[in-house]
């Protein structure tokens, strides 16, 4: 008799268990976004919004167009501390598994980079003009 109390048990649980893994979620998985942390260096903060209105928007159009991204933004930050960015760059990408793209994004980038080389002497060319602080991935969670 025991054992079938247990087992009674046991079955009760595990019922419940499924009922609640089988309730919905009170969110979708929506786009994921990444942003970089950029401190400009003095006197460079033109030069680098040059660069940004120049062959940084025509790449992030071409990825647009090529469906790698959703959107980009860029956003200005009003920093209260030294090591505090001045700029906000963001990428959205409709989801996590499109940052799997790999080749497709580097073909986008050669067609408006241009080559490896090309490309490796640009981000030389910007670390005049700023500094990288760091970067973050975020996936938005929209609520149902």
């Amino acid at each position: 008799m025991r054992s079938i109390c247990t087992l009674a048990v046991c079955v009760a649980f595990s019922l419940a268990g499924a009922s609640a893994m089988a309730q919905e979620k009170s969110y979708k998985e929506g786009p994921v976004m990444e942003q970089s942390f950029i401190k400009i260096k003095p006197g460079k903060f033109s030069d680098y919004m040059s660069f940004l209105a120049g062959p940084y928007k025509a790449l992030m159009e071409a990825r647009k167009k090529a469906g790698l991204i959703t959107g980009y933004a860029v956003y200005s930050v009003a920093a209260r501390n030294p090591g505090e960015p001045d700029l906000i760059l963001t990428t959205t990408y409709p989801n996590w598994a499109a940052l799997d793209r790999v080749a497709d994004d580097e073909a986008v980038s050669a067609k408006v980079m241009g080559s490896m080389k090309q490309m490796e002497q640009g981000g030389a060319d910007r670390g005049v003009m700023r500094e990288v602080l760091g970067s973050q991935m975020a996936q938005e969670l929209i609520l149902k």
